[in-house]
Parts: C-alpha cells; structure tokens; sequence
C-alpha cells in the first residue's frame, strides 16, 4: 500500500491460505485507515512473479467500489488511453526505487478518518524446499505491526504502528489449510502458531494459524512437510460442472511435481552438456592484446595481464575454456550493438577446437555501442538443443539493459525448461536485478563481480556447479481407466537439476468405460549421466470439488503463455476466441488480456459472473476508470557482495593509497586482503593453464619446465623411470606444483580432476616414484592420495 504519509496504517489483516502440495490458493482483506484530518492520494502495490495469478481485486472506501477485471487487450487500449491519471503509471514505473513486476492499482483520495478495505485473490505455485518441502510467504509488510520508508517522500505503507501484542493478535487472522493424499506430516512456520490440527484421520487435512507476525521485518515463511517420497506428487482437481466438457475447465486438470532424486557419482571422462559463453564486448575497451609479452614461446596465446579488470575476462574465458571437460559441447558469442558467435554451432569439445577458441579470445574487440542481448538470446534458443546436452549460458555483461527488461525475462521464462544461466554482471552494471531474476528463473546463479575481484574464481565455482549431475531425458508415462486420456498443457523440462522441481500440467479428458476405476499413475523417467531411474506414483481420480479452481487457473495460464508463443493470432479465430474466453472467466491475466479496474458506487457495483464485460459497464454516470496495470518497475538498489571481509578492506586499502599513508595497520590490511582473494603472482600459473591439453595433460615443453621455474634438461634428467612416458611424467610434475596453489585458486580443482582422470587412463604409470622425484625436484610434499589416482 502506497501513500505519501505514514498516518495511513493496516489496522486489520485476515488471510485464509489453501496449499494442496505445492499450489497455494489465497484469499485476503486488509483494512487501511487514514489517521489525519486530510484526504491522501493512495494506490495499492503487490508484488507478483510468473508463478502468481492476481485473479481478484476489489477496493471499498464507503459507498464507493473500485474493481480490477480483465478485458480483452485492444479494448482495454482503447480505455487505458481515456483513463485520467494513467501517466502516474510511468512515473512509478520509472521512478520508483524497487525493481520486477507488481500489481498496481490507483485508489484516488483517502478521505480523512476513513477506512479502505481491500480485497487480494491469488493463486501460487509453491517452490519447493532442498528437503521437499513445499514453501509459503507472505510479506512482511503486509502484517499490522510494520512499516516501511521509500528512499523519496514517500513511504510505502502496510502498517501502522500497533501498540500491543494484544491488539496485532486481535488485529491478524491467518488460517492456513493443507492438504495432500501423500498425508501432511509437519510445518515449520517463523512466528508464533497454533499446533498443528489434523482434520481427517488419514491426516490428509490440517489447519494451522498464527498467533502473531515474524519477528522484525522477517517475511512469513512456511514450510510444509508431507510423508512419503517428495520425488513424485499428483493432485487432480475436477472440472467446473458448469462448464461444457471438453474445455479446459469442463475437464479435470492434475498437476504434477518432479523433484527427482540425483544420486552423486564420479563424473566420467566423458561429460554431456552444452557450455555457451556469452561475452560483452565492452568488458574488452582496456586490453591489449600483446602476447609476445607473455608468453614469447606461445605466441598464439592471449595477453593476460590482471592490472585491468577488464582482462579478468581473458584469463576467465581461458580458465573456463581450459576446464571445461571432455565429451561436452561449447561456444563463444561476443555481443555489443551486434553479436558474433565464434562457431557457427556448439562444437564438441578436442584438443583443435579448444585451441581455436583460446586464439579467438584476442580476437574479441572492444564495441562501446548498443547492446544487443535480446537479439543474441533469441539467436541462442532458436538453435536448436543437443540431445542429451544440458544447455548451460554463462553471461558476462557490464551494460545496463533498459528498455528490453521485458522482452528479455519473456524470452527467458519461455525457455526456462531448456536451459540454466549463470550471470556475471560488473558492479557498474546497472541491471543487477533482471541478471538474478534470469538466474534464479532458471535455476542458475548471478555473482556480482567487482573490479577488483577475481572473476575466474566465481566463474569457475559456476562452472564447477554446472558439471554436477542432473537429471535429463525426462519423461512421464500415464495410465488411466480405458476410456480416459491426457492432454499435455506443460510438458516435461528438458532437464532438473539438484535441489530443484519442475511442475507440469495435463488434461485428462474423455468418459471412463468402468464407473468404478478411481484411479490412475503416473511413471516418472529420467536419466543422470547412464543410469536410468523411474519412480510410479497412483493417485484418485475423484478428488472433493473446489470451486475455486487454483490448479485450473495455473494450467490456463500455462496454457495461453503456450499459445501466445505458438504465434496463435486473431486469424486463427476459434483459438483465439477460446483463449481470451477462458482467460477472462477465470480471471486469469494473459498475452491476450489487459487489466482495467472500473470506480462506482456499490449499487451499481459489477460481479464476476457478470464476466466478460463489454461497454455497458460505463452505462452509470457514476462509473469511472482508474490507472491499473501488471507493471515492470526499473528501480535499482544496491548491492550487496558477497565478502563483506574484502570490500571492506578494499575499501581501507584505496583510502589509504588516495593520500598516500600507511597507517600501523596498513600492511596486515594488506595480507588480510590477500588472503581475501587468493592473490599470488599468476605469470606462472597461466602459462600452466594455457599449455594444459583438452584431455588433462601436460606435454613436457620448454615452456612448461620454464613456467614451473625449471629448465627442461633438468626435468628430463629427474624422470624416474625410462619407460615412464615424458607425457606422463609431465603431467604428474605440473600437478604437484599446481598443488601448492590449490589453498589460493580453488578453480584450480577442475584442471588437477581432468589431469587425475587422464592419469588414470593410462594404466601402469609408476606413481610413488613419479612423485617422489616430482617433490625432491620443486620442494614439495605431495602423497598419493591427494590425487585420488
């Protein structure tokens, strides 16, 4: 709730949640008043995702009513553009200091001393927990004992102050009802609760509800436990008697939960996934690209100089390219006002390839203009997916991306299911926020990397994450009573990954040939790496009757996102019809739809079954519209980096170095940000990186032995054995001076892991003597066992 004073608090909240497994079906009122003696311009913001349908929305100030309702996209055009007060719309939009998508509806002038009540309906798909659980929140703003302050005179109101714990007790009531065939096991809710009440004795059904709000300015958070597996969950809602069967709401709908179950293994030689590396052409405007400075012997190497944080891309890109396992597929794409992919395909990942590719990183120049991501985005998912390859995008990107916000979240929630991002955005960056939107869309990660930082460490950390198992080639296999069957709206994802669920939707249509066959299964299939695993699940067809219909608005949502990106279009009539007719009976906002909420007086007041409305709402003179809309807002806040030890102490270090003292403290500063990093003197190491072959080994080069600080007749001389391959006694030297670093570069895991499976590869190669020679050679202390071989 927004207002430009704190004088308007939530006096009264009553919230009645309905979860069955992992869709929450929510039905709110909450009560504002205005304390002063003055009328106040109010509207009302609630945040939403992809995963949320705002169906219902009505507010009451005495005998005056506003109402959202959902019209058909060009008519609700036309009346956006005689709606008085629709540019306040763009000023929040752009303005205002929060960033992502809300619902937002103006509620005009507050009287003084008097009351607005607002009525909220949604449904959620719940995400679910590591450990199964299916999770709840609910805002903390948004309980009667909170307040909040904007950053510009304005203060975004969902509380007042509230005297006693007494009075939010009097004030709050919030009931949540669970449900699930599986049986509901446990809750953990952070605030004070009522116990657990079972209603059924199968404990199928349980209420619970709060006592007071969270603590502070915690959120609510509820987790809900249910027995037995959480691999595999089903919950079939039946269809709405007054519907025409056939139809999406005259058929019933089940909603089904994967959160299959990754066992973890030694990865083999051979790894299957798809690695795109996506550069910003702007990180490249300081590099030089002087490799004869470097490395004299290897002059088709790039320059990787660290004094630049636009260079930390170049030993980033290399450091990945040289991780990156055998078996796998990959490619580079550079973008700026236009984009260029290295490949015209991912190509597999070999020795000639992956040489390529590291020459190709001087090759990137440097393009200050436009940024094209959106273009690139679509270039990459329109190619089309490698079987079996898990399709992997690592972003690097300092520029702010502005007016393609939308498009780019609407590209990248189209192809969720068949792809994870790892997003890398510079602290100078300004959409830090659609960068983790996109990562956490997608199951990925976003590191804010400052110019100080080491970014080959966290991008390498990603990439160590993105060679976990996971499970691909998923696949469901239904059987029902002969005379029933299913009709996919959500297909199978591509592929899971660990600690994370996907939830698809099917229409089971037809008439069962066997009166008495209330039952059907769903058999779950998936691959992780060569095993194949299957999980059956038997769920009743005959579930209670919901009038509420929570599963069928999440399937109708599905459902047009799915014709909208099929291209389905006015011409194609009898589609179109239907969507927009379904969508707007459910209240369910689309690709097809607007919102446009209508002001009168109560009696005059429409309902939802009078749906869908025409002009004939504006036949009362007492009828007025309102600024209301499903908004992006571009806000932007700051952030906040992950080692608060080293910014800080970066922060000491350039303070100090500004006015050129050295404080008592200032060389202990000095170690302790060292050792924040892992700084250490890289020429070496890189060169050790660079000359690593595809496959995990070193060839013993001149330029090796110079890099480990030997000449190469020494390291010759020091072979153990004859018969003990050069190739091998090589690799096995570079591994133990490559250990010694292992304590400040933890990406250094991945190269020793590829170099070890090589090793291993080879059969007899005289490892206690190899090393043994390797210590005495470099001073150090390595055993057998720290390689695994």
């Amino acid at each position: 709730f927004f207002s430009p004073c704190e004088e308007v608090e939530l006096e009264g909240v009553t919230v009645n949640v309905t979860i069955q497994d992992f869709v929450a079906d929510v039905v709110s009122e909450l009560c504002f008043h205005n304390l002063l003696h003055i009328s106040r311009e109010t509207m009302f913001i609630f945040p939403v995702n992809s995963e949320t349908i705002v169906h219902t929305f009505c507010a009451t100030v005495g005998d005056t009513r506003i109402e959202a309702m959902l019209w058909e996209k060009e008519e609700a055009q036309k009346l956006c553009k005689i709606t008085p007060g629709m540019e306040n719309l763009g000023y929040l939009q752009n303005q205002w200091d929060l960033w992502g998508p809300v619902f937002v509806c103006f509620l005009g002038n507050l009287p003084p001393n008097r009351d607005v009540t607002i009525s909220l309906c949604y449904v959620q798909e719940l995400p679910v927990h590591p450990d199964g659980a299916a999770q709840f929140c609910w805002p903390h703003r948004l309980f009667p004992w909170t307040k909040y302050f904007s950053d510009f005179s304005h203060f975004f109101l969902t509380a007042g102050c509230v005297a006693s714990e007494e009075r939010i007790s009097e004030n709050l009531h919030f009931n949540i009802c669970l449900k699930s065939a599986r049986g509901v096991s446990h809750v953990a809710i952070n605030s004070s609760h009522t116990p657990l009440q079972y209603m059924t004795p199968d404990q199928t059904s349980a209420m619970v509800s709060l006592k007071s709000p969270p603590w502070m300015w915690d959120d609510l958070s509820l987790l809900v436990y249910y027995r037995g597996s959480h691999i595999l969950s089903a919950v079939v809602e039946r269809s709405d008697p007054k519907a025409p069967p056939g139809s999406l709401l005259g058929d019933s709908v089940v909603m089904v939960t994967l959160m299959p179950s990754i066992p973890e293994f030694e990865p083999s030689a051979v790894h299957l996934g798809e690695f795109l590396f996506l550069m910003d052409c702007s990180l490249f405007q300081d590099a030089q690209v002087l490799p004869e400075e470097i490395f004299p012997s290897c002059t088709w190497l790039p320059h990787l100089n660290a004094v630049h944080s636009s260079i930390f891309l170049q030993n980033t890109l290399l450091f990945l390219l040289k991780s990156l396992p055998l078996g796998c597929y990959f490619n580079i794409y550079s973008f700026g006002a236009t984009f260029k992919a290295f490949y015209p395909q991912s190509v597999e990942y070999t020795q000639e390839n992956m040489d390529n590719a590291v020459r190709h990183i001087s090759s990137i120049c440097p393009d200050l203009g436009g940024c094209d991501l959106l273009g690139l985005l679509r270039s990459t998912y329109s190619t089309p997916l490698l079987h079996g390859h898990a399709r992997q995008l690592f972003i690097f990107i300092q520029r702010k991306i502005s007016s393609e916000v939308e498009d780019v979240m609407a590209e990248v929630n189209r192809y969720r299911d068949h792809h994870r991002c790892f997003c890398f955005p510079a602290t100078r960056c300004g959409s830090f926020n659609l960068f983790q939107a996109m990562a956490l869309k997608t199951k990925g990660e976003c590191v804010c990397i400052h110019s100080k930082m080491d970014m080959a460490s966290e991008a390498v950390k990603c990439l160590q994450k993105a060679l976990e198992p996971l499970a691909t080639g998923i696949s469901l296999h239904w059987e029902l009573p002969p005379g029933l069957e299913v009709s996919m709206i959500r297909k199978a994802p591509e592929m899971i990954f660990q600690g994370h669920q996907s939830s698809v939707y099917a229409q089971i249509h037809g008439q069962t040939q066997d009166p008495e066959a209330d039952e059907g299964a769903v058999t779950l299939q998936y691959h992780v790496g060569s095993q194949v695993f299957d999980k059956t699940l038997r769920f009743s067809l005959m579930s209670p009757a919901d009038n509420r219909l929570p599963v069928h608005r999440m399937a109708m949502m599905h459902l047009l996102w799915k014709l909208a990106w099929e291209g389905t279009s006015r011409t194609e009539k009898a589609i179109w019809h239907s969507a927009v007719k379904s969508s707007l009976s459910l209240g369910v906002p689309s690709p097809f739809t607007s919102i446009v909420a209508v002001c009168m007086e109560q009696r005059d007041a429409l309902h939802h079954g009078s749906l869908p409305p025409d002009s004939s709402v504006f036949s009362s003179p007492s009828c007025n519209l309102v600024p209301c809309q499903l908004l992006w807002l571009h806000g932007f806040r700051p952030v906040r980096f992950k080692s608060t030890k080293f910014w800080v102490v970066q922060k000491c270090q350039i303070f100090l170095e500004r006015f050129g003292c050295k404080g008592p403290g200032t060389e202990a500063l000095t170690q302790l940000s060292a050792s924040s990093k892992g700084l250490c003197d890289f020429s070496g190491l890189r060169v050790v990186v660079a000359l690593q072959k595809a496959d995990g080994s070193w060839a013993l080069t001149t330029a090796l032995a110079s890099a480990l600080g030997l000449s190469k007749a020494d390291v010759e001389l020091q072979r153990p054995r004859e018969d003990v391959q050069p190739v091998v006694w090589a690799t096995i030297l570079t591994l133990v001076w490559l250990h010694q670093y292992k304590w400040k570069v933890s990406w250094s895991e991945l190269l020793e892991t590829k170099a070890c499976r090589w090793l291993q590869d080879q059969g007899e190669v005289h490892l206690d003597e190899c090393l043994e020679a390797a210590n005495s050679l470099l001073g150090c202390f390595v055993e057998p066992t720290t390689f695994r071989i």
